[in-house]
């Protein structure tokens, strides 16, 4: 059989990695409707919540690597996920799909190795989502970024139409100052054409898994310079409240006051799967949402998604008791204050006078 093409997708927190993928699904089934693209999902936090979504959008197997990176100490989780991919799917396609502090070089290697070994897999190619939006914030502060930005077959530039054509123009020129040469792509509201991200000239990508990327690796596994570069950019507080009662919803209006006040300098990322009399529709949305039992919110740079759960996903994702599962991915230094603002401000509480339980822990 045809080796599997494997393409990963990267990108710094909220770039819109996600968004870009579930957008490329339906123009695969319009080319072919029995095609079966499948995800491994590397994930901050302990709550698979863009895995959720991705399953409920005609994704053909999911499988999660969570609370770790997938480039460092998930890194020999990686081999089996793919495997059982491979074996209970058989999918035409493998995506994974990076979680914000992944090096695309180290990965990209691994693949590199477990298709020469297995003969299995093919590298197709490494694709970086960018946010122009707040490019400038991040890039400024995260090593991480400009990693991902340099070591790539192609970027992805997102949300340039909320940025306008000057911030535009300021990323490129940023971009320009990493000193390659990467092909670039706009994306119209995260939606990219599937032939320019699948089958792209991957040349970079092997010679990253080969070559270039052996020094890198070398680099990046050293523990000091590794930490202070990598794992320690970010901090993340896990957010778990339960009720006695299966039927208790959360508080709208008081997790709305978070979403709202969160500042996007100190806040990066905002991921829950809650219990809820109904949707929280960020402000500018304009599509109504479906009723639910049960709701997939997504926050990054304070805009939000919120996605119905449908089906088993819906009476199984909680887990028995649990009104609502949040990851909080913060900057540095900010866990220790979020972490007091969760849990003596109010903003996760349940509907009505019920008292709930709410733990709030650093899973760093």
């Amino acid at each position: 059989m045809s080796p599997i093409p494997i393409t990963i997708i990267t990108g710094f927190l909220g770039s819109g990695k996600t968004t870009l993928l579930l957008n490329l699904i339906p123009q695969l089934l319009s080319q072919n409707p029995s095609y079966k693209l499948a995800l491994v999902k590397n994930e901050f936090g302990d709550v698979a919540i863009d895995s959720q979504l991705a399953s409920s959008s005609s994704i053909s197997g999911v499988r999660e690597l969570l609370n770790g990176c997938i480039c460092c100490n998930l890194v020999g989780q990686l081999d089996t996920a793919l495997e059982e991919l491979r074996k209970t799917v058989k999918p035409d396609r493998i995506v994974i799909e990076t979680s914000g502090s992944a090096f695309p070089a180290t990965l990209a290697m691994e693949v590199n190795r477990l298709a020469r070994d297995t003969k299995a897999y093919a590298l197709d190619g490494v694709v970086t989502v960018i946010d122009v939006e707040n490019w400038k914030g991040y890039e400024d502060t995260s090593y991480t970024a400009k990693i991902q930005a340099k070591y790539t077959d192609l970027i992805v530039l997102n949300k340039w139409e909320i940025a306008g054509e000057r911030r535009l123009d300021e990323c490129l020129d940023r971009v320009g100052d990493l000193e390659v040469q990467v092909a670039t792509v706009k994306s119209d509201k995260g939606k990219v054409p599937v032939d320019l991200v699948f089958g792209v000239d991957g040349a970079s990508a092997r010679l990253l898994g080969v070559e270039g990327a052996e020094k890198h690796h070398h680099d990046h596994a050293n523990g000091h310079e590794h930490a202070k570069s990598h794992q320690s950019e970010v901090e993340v507080l896990s957010i778990t409240l339960m009720a006695s009662s299966p039927s208790s919803k959360i508080n709208n209006a008081k997790l709305t006051k978070l979403l709202e006040s969160a500042p996007k300098d100190e806040v990066y990322r905002i991921k829950s799967v809650f219990a809820s009399a109904s949707p929280i529709p960020a402000p500018d949305s304009e599509s109504e949402i479906a009723e639910s039992e049960r709701y997939i919110l997504n926050w990054a740079f304070g805009r939000w998604t919120c996605t119905p759960l449908k089906g088993e996903e819906n009476v199984s994702s909680g887990g028995e008791g649990v009104i609502l599962r949040m990851t909080m991915i913060l900057a540095r230094f900010e866990s220790k204050k979020w972490k007091k603002k969760i849990e003596t401000l109010g903003f996760i509480e349940l509907d009505g006078d019920e008292n709930g339980s709410l733990v709030v822990e650093n899973i760093n």
